[in-house]
């Protein structure tokens, strides 16, 4: 069975070397002291790596199911629902008005990659919640959030969001279910939604729906669309859960992973639903649920990615085969440990380099978004705004290309499922889909984030690498890290150039290269945090420290990224500047 440990040691580089959070000016920041994150993260650290990485496997191998209309979820998931309940994990940067703790968002995220890296589909449980919750403290009305949002927030009633109808996925347009209103206020929903994660189960009292619909006789399309929330039980006067709502279960999906999840096809009958926000705006609230759960998507990437890697690098230290073609290394043993090999090597290293990278972008986008929400900064919420399409599009594609390599590392052994190896590829796969497919957000990023309020936050960004290059470009030290990040941020701008002057006369021009220019960005925005990193590994060792083998390590996983993964910059500015030409040349009969 897989193990895993959570990165409290490098997540603690990132939070107060690289980020320095303890002496930002962004409220509730004075707080994040080197002592107290560490002692969240080892308590998280503890529960993630003894509780919910075990039940992995078991929620992989049972999966859950439907009985007599009753969700069950896999052996253990109740009991470590309630541990995590009781740990109050589930609330950890929401108010403390609905019995939250109000911690940093930066420092949730911190927490949240340990508990997708244990076990993914048990904390959709929880994360589902959490964005369910958060539409609703952004729109619901006052006696909405009383009368949901303490219940949610600690996770005794958990959330959903439902989108997906059988005909409809990224165009929601056309979706077909109706809420027609009533005297009382109230509407009826009617309608099937389907991939609704954690749509039902046996693990809380309640379960609260936010539901699109389109009520009659509003605009067509997605102008025409709102949204409600649905509950599973009616919540009576006394805030108990009440008459069961029309809202059942059809089916549990068979799916290719994350198997511990309930994703169920759900079936509204006439459902007692209450609008949240403002009739025909349902898309502006249901995206304050997408946004944030798009950022916890690229999370899981970077999640699954470094569990899947650190079972690889035990397997390549433990499993003897073949001998290293500069020396015998183990002169006792019939073999050398395949760690010696350099297309081993090569492999662990861009996973490496790749895990602690994605970790620095992370934390880092996490900390625009406590910029933006609470300090008002709407910089900050331009820059992050631009960025989720690439931290969701990029880390998940190149985070399931990770789970691949890791299990590449066991050969034969990693395709057979008693090492578990393949668990973490097939979980990893769907964030490549849910909260918009990744091309969608390549098109999402080229077609509206460039040119988002007149281009001033691609500017910004280029300015902060620009200036980053600047203030560093004459140290010594700096010296493998600054050039080929100035290199690619030249690509990245010579492919936004590319766009501007060919995508007017055929948009198909931006649009064919909107999956590169995704990647391209991704690379250069990981070019930056490792330059950053580098800068504090520097600074550390150059102050003098008690752990020198640390620092110097990051250097080298960093110089390996710069050289080795960085210069894929240049192939996709290539393939993006020949156009949509060789993309769109065949006619559809000809496919």
């Amino acid at each position: 069975m897989p193990s895993y440990t959570a990165p409290v040691k490098d997540m603690q580089f990132v939070l107060h070397d690289v980020l320095d959070v303890s002496k930002s000016d962004i409220p509730g920041y004075a707080e994040l002291e080197s002592d107290f994150t560490n002692a969240v993260l080892e308590e998280a650290g503890k529960l993630t790596s003894d509780i919910l990485a075990p039940l992995n496997a078991v929620g992989d191998q049972e999966g859950c199911r439907l009985e007599n209309g009753i969700v069950y979820t896999p052996t253990g998931f109740k009991e470590a629902f309630e541990q995590v309940k009781e740990g109050g994990w589930t609330g950890l940067d929401m108010p403390e008005e609905y019995g939250g703790q109000n911690m940093p968002y930066v420092l949730g995220t911190a927490v949240g990659e340990m508990f997708s890296g244990s076990n993914q589909a048990f904390t959709m449980y929880q994360g589902l919640t959490h964005g369910a919750a958060s539409a609703i403290l952004a729109h619901g009305s006052e006696e909405q959030k009383n009368t949901y949002l303490p219940k949610m927030v600690s996770c005794e009633w958990t959330g959903t969001m439902n989108l997906t109808e059988p005909h409809c996925g990224t165009d929601l347009g056309l979706m077909r279910t109706k809420a027609e209103p009533q005297d009382d206020g109230t509407y009826k929903v009617s309608g099937q939604k389907i991939f609704i994660s954690a749509g039902d189960h046996d693990m809380s009292e309640n379960v609260i729906h936010l539901v699109l619909a389109k009520v009659p006789g509003g605009p067509e399309g997605i102008k025409g669309v709102s949204l409600f929330i649905v509950p599973k039980f009616i919540v009576n006067e006394d805030g108990t859960p009440g008459q069961r709502n029309g809202v059942s279960v059809g089916n549990i999906e068979k799916k290719m992973g994350i198997h511990g999840n309930s994703t169920c096809v759900l079936n509204y009958d006439e459902a007692t639903g209450y609008l949240i926000g403002d009739l025909n705006k349902g898309m502006r609230a249901m995206f304050t649920m997408m946004n944030e759960a798009r950022l916890g998507v690229g999370m899981q990437g970077l999640a699954q990615a470094e569990a899947a890697y650190q079972n690889a690098v035990i397997y390549a230290k433990e499993r003897l085969q073949g001998r290293d073609v500069t020396g015998t290394k183990n002169p006792d043993g019939p073999a050398d440990p395949l760690i010696v090999h350099p297309d081993i090597r090569r492999s662990l290293m861009d996973q490496k380099s790749f895990v602690e990278g994605a970790r620095a972008f992370i934390l880092w986008g996490a900390t625009l978004i406590d910029q933006a929400h609470r300090s008002g900064d709407k910089d900050a919420d331009g820059l992050i705004s631009l960025l989720t399409p690439v931290i969701k599009g990029f880390l998940t594609d190149e985070g399931y290309d990770m789970t691949v390599k890791a299990q590449q590392v066991y050969g034969g052994h990693g395709y057979i499922e008693e090492h578990g190896m393949s668990q973490f590829t097939r979980d990893a796969r769907i964030a490549m889909i849910y909260e918009g497919a990744n091309g969608v957000q390549a098109l999402d990023l080229v077609g509206r984030k460039l040119a988002q309020d007149g281009g001033k936050h691609v500017m910004a960004f280029f300015d902060l690498v620009k200036n980053f290059c600047k203030e560093n470009g004459e140290d010594e030290a700096m010296a493998d890290f600054i050039g080929p990040l100035k290199a690619a941020s030249k690509d990245l701008q010579a492919a936004g150039m590319y766009f501007m002057q060919n995508g007017m006369k055929n948009p198909n021009h931006a649009l064919s290269g909107s999956n590169d220019f995704m990647h391209l960005f991704g690379h250069v925005c990981l070019g930056l945090m490792w330059a950053k990193m580098a800068k504090a590994a520097t600074s550390a060792l150059a102050n003098g420290t008690s752990d020198a083998a640390f620092y110097e390590t990051k250097l080298a996983t960093g110089r390996y990224y710069m050289a080795r993964r960085l210069p894929a910059t240049g192939m996709h500015l290539a393939r993006i500047q020949t156009g949509a030409d060789t993309v769109m040349a065949l006619d559809a009969e000809a496919f």
